[in-house]
């Protein structure tokens, strides 16, 4: 035959089996999707592939000495719609030439069939030696099964694979390559678009459990680990249905989109909802319910695989008898762990559940809990009922774990994890694994107050001083800091319940306040900070914190300074434990400034300094700095005349100095003056404009600033008397783009020719929106209101963050003839709220300004 003829005879081989491949493969397709039935999918797909594979490689007419071997997923008897097909081709020997050809058309045909094959070559030597050496590899290996051909040389792999595996070595590797794993997926299941397969929790969680397993000996089957003592009846329901909902899940993502894909990114989650039958309720969507239902399955897979690692570890390697060193009546201490002398004590008194976590954080030595204790305890779970709450010495315990010097994050995360927490706390236990698709939180809301507690604690610790100076330097003497903690573990408990969740959540905290004996001092504080834990933030960044009447309402609001300084620790640690992305040194700028003004005022007795006053102590403090420049006592005036009071009130003393600095000689300069500067306070860029005042002008900066790849976090706008536009920028940069000098270069160079060429307004590029923001649209909110004095009127927007979003409000309020004054802009992850103080034009009346927000709201529209 010639080579011509066999590829001819190839080609017609492969188009029948790739036909029966395809139809046997939409028969599974459509049944699963009438059935819903995910194992019998990955079964059914995997037993059409074995047929196929072996009735052709019957076919190929190789030697009867090969052996063809399916491994990995695929060798366990599980494929999912677009996973891999790995396979072996199984050697007695090295080939010869002939051989080679042959293999390389065999492995042709595979490709051809149009499945996504993963091959290898290799000899029973070949696949000792790579096992030795790959982990991977002999994981691989271990789940090896013969499709066709010899069988004894695959029985040879078999017992050369046992020589090579040794259980205790293997189960340490693939301990360190889960922590590995986990590190690479933030070590938390709960992540906004987790991958169902490798993240902790995920069906990797579970494989691994199976592979030691069976590297030990101790079966293939989680029926298998049963049957050997380390499943219970219950763990093996529980888990099985969690291994169900993870195969249904997957299954659906590959059939969605079409390819192998385990992300549960946002552009699917909405509809594998919908295709699951979740639907939407008035306070939550479909896709959340999925998330929550996702994210409960693999906190129960990882409380499963931390019993069971212990369970296989002490098995596999036995640890040296030592006597255990009893702690009190319930408990020893056994190899450093927490271990409990009777696995009925849970159930015989149920209170001894508490005490565990106590004596985890009382003593240091411990390294944790043993299996057979965690086992005990998660199965005594449900004996936390009313009785068990109303039980006073239960309370005190309860309180007792939040009141510990140490051990108050790890012990809270314990109980999280083993569903002590929400059983404790019926409430929280609601808002576990509860997702919040406002693309501003990136955890689940339980996981985000245990990051707010885990802040709280951060505070404490001498390590982290250097990144939390103030906040340590205020917490050291905050008497009782538990209070916080208490208020971190209800600030959100009411999320998802409709309603305003503070005022909701304030309500259960006094409850618990009342329940646990809390005094009435400590109980008021706990209850108002679940009230007002946004208030601090909000005033930051929405209000001019320049302005002293409006530190003198905050101050009005915090009363004391110890309720100041519990509000500053908290919302620090609220908005650090929100998202990475959210928090910038800006923002920590602007709660400093609040906290330290505020306090000054409250030392004062709550008097708000008069305003003349104020300027003058801030024009003085100017002076003063303006002689470290050896500059005349009357460097000033020329500037300053032309100046009214609001600027001083708007402008710390620093930056009056330095604006007097840079201008006091070209007051009446026709060129623009562009300075920047590091910011002296933080990050970002402080960037000072002047020049004369002209239409378009916060338009034409803004837009500047957006094609330039900076971000706008506060703007001052403001027009002296002689008609110069005297406008002041904070900017952080969006990008890596070298030194700040080359930066502040740059940006006076650019923006002056700019400013010189007095051309129209340059929108900035359109940019991409990112995923999250097209799946999980934000509707714009527009509002204009008149302010305190009924002078100027606030202007709010909350919307979706995109490129140019500050230009398109610019450009819309210079066409209203509206003068802007201040501009706060505040980005929430993929949301922004924005703050302008405006005047002008015809906002005096109320129709022109419905006018305003409605071409807003259409334009803000994506």
């Amino acid at each position: 035959m010639t080579l011509d003829t066999l590829a001819v005879d190839c080609q017609s081989l492969v188009a029948g089996y790739r036909l029966r491949l395809k139809a046997g493969q939409a028969t599974v397709r459509e049944r699963y999707l009438a059935e819903g039935n995910a194992p019998n999918l990955l079964r059914e797909r995997c037993l059409l592939i074995d047929a196929v594979l072996s009735d052709l490689w019957q076919e190929l007419d190789l030697p009867a000495t090969l052996a063809l071997v399916a491994v990995g997923g695929y060798g366990r008897g599980e494929l999912y719609p677009a996973s891999d097909v790995d396979l072996l081709v199984l050697l007695p020997a090295p080939p010869d030439s002939a051989l080679t050809t042959q293999l390389e058309r065999v492995v042709t045909v595979f490709y051809d069939l149009g499945l996504e094959i993963a091959p290898s070559v290799r000899t029973v030597d070949e696949c000792s030696q790579a096992a030795a050496g790959d982990l991977t590899i002999q994981t691989a290996l271990l789940e090896a099964r013969w499709l066709a051909g010899s069988e004894e040389l695959f029985k040879e792999l078999s017992a050369a694979l046992e020589e090579v595996l040794d259980p205790h070595i293997y189960f340490e590797a693939k301990k360190s390559e889960q922590d590995e794993r986990y590190l690479r997926h933030q070590g938390s299941p709960y992540p906004l678009e987790p991958n169902c397969k490798e993240a902790p929790g995920g069906l990797r969680d579970l494989q691994t459990i199976v592979w030691i397993a069976r590297a030990a000996g101790y079966g293939k089957t989680w029926e298998d680990l049963a049957r050997q003592g380390f499943l219970t009846q219950e763990e093996q329901a529980q888990l099985q249905r969690s291994v169900r909902f993870l195969q249904e899940l997957r299954t659906r993502l590959h059939l969605h989109v079409g390819r192998r894909e385990d992300r549960l990114l946002f552009d699917y989650q909405s509809a594998l909802a919908e295709q699951w039958g979740y639907r939407a309720t008035p306070t939550r969507r479909a896709s959340e319910l999925l998330m929550q239902h996702y994210y409960r399955a693999a906190k129960e897979v990882t409380q499963i695989n931390t019993i069971l690692l212990l369970n296989l570890g002490a098995a596999i390697a036995p640890l040296p008898d030592q006597p255990p060193q009893p702690l009190n009546e319930h408990f020893q201490n056994t190899q450093d762990l927490l271990d409990v002398v009777d696995e009925e004590a849970f159930s015989k008194e149920p209170g001894v559940i508490l005490e565990a976590f106590l004596l985890m954080q009382q003593h240091p030595e411990l390294q944790g809990m043993s299996a057979r204790t965690l086992r005990a305890m998660w199965h005594a779970r449900t004996l936390i009922d009313k009785d068990f709450r109303r039980d006073s010495a239960n309370r005190l315990r309860f309180l007792a774990i939040l009141q510990q010097p140490r051990g108050v994050l790890h012990e809270c995360r314990r109980m999280n994890q083993f569903g002590i927490l929400g059983r404790y706390l019926p409430n929280f236990g609601k808002i576990v694994g509860q997702m919040q698709h406002d693309l501003f939180h990136v955890y689940t809301v339980d996981q985000h107050m245990l990051q707010v507690l885990r802040n709280l604690r951060r505070f404490l610790a001498d390590e982290f001083t250097h990144e939390y100076p103030l906040c340590s330097e205020l917490i050291s003497d905050f008497p009782r800091c538990w209070v916080l903690y208490v208020a971190a573990l209800f600030h959100d408990i009411a999320k998802g319940r409709g309603g305003d969740h503070s005022e909701l959540g304030a309500v259960d905290a006094a409850a618990f306040c009342v329940d646990h004996g809390i005094d009435e001092d400590d109980s008021e504080l706990i209850v108002w900070l679940v009230r007002q834990h946004l208030l601090m933030s909000s005033v930051a960044q929405k209000q001019d914190i320049a302005d002293p009447d409006v530190i003198g309402a905050f101050a009005a609001q915090v009363r004391d300074e110890r309720h100041l300084r519990a509000l500053y620790l908290f919302t620090v640690a609220d908005i650090r434990g929100t998202s990475p992305k959210v928090w910038n040194s800006w923002k920590g700028q602007l709660l400093v400034q609040l906290f330290r003004t505020t306090c000054r005022t409250l030392l004062a007795g709550g008097q708000v300094p008069v305003r003349q006053g104020l300027i003058e102590e801030r024009q003085q403090e100017a002076l003063r700095l303006l002689r470290y420049f050896a500059l005349p006592d009357a460097v000033h005036h020329r500037l300053w005349k032309q100046l009214d009071t609001v600027y001083f009130l708007r402008h710390s003393a620093e930056e009056v100095a330095w604006h007097t600095r840079s201008l006091h000689y070209r007051t009446g300069i026709e060129e623009p003056v562009v300075r920047a500067r590091v910011n002296p306070q933080g990050d970002g860029l402080e960037v000072m404009i002047y020049t004369r005042d002209q239409r378009d002008l916060f338009a034409r900066l803004v837009g500047f600033f957006a094609r330039a790849g900076y971000t706008i976090v506060d703007a001052k706008v403001h027009t002296t008397r002689h008609g110069y536009a005297l406008d002041s920028f904070m900017l952080l940069d969006i990008s890596d783009r070298g030194s700040e000098r080359a930066m502040i270069s740059y940006v006076e160079h650019e923006l002056t020719a700019r400013l010189r060429q007095q051309n129209p307004p340059e929108a900035p590029g359109s940019g991409r929106i990112s995923r999250q923001v097209k799946h999980f649209p934000i509707q714009p909110v527009v509002t204009i209101e008149p302010d305190e004095k009924g002078s100027h009127y606030v202007l709010s927007v909350n919307a979706a963050d995109r490129p140019g979003l500050l230009y398109t409000i610019a450009m819309t309020l210079a066409a209203h003839g509206a003068n802007l004054h201040t501009a706060k802009i505040s980005t929430l992850g993929e949301r922004v709220e924005d703050t302008f103080l405006i005047s002008g034009g015809d906002l005096g009346e109320a129709a022109s300004r419905i006018r305003l927000e409605t071409e807003l709201l259409e334009r803000l529209k994506l």
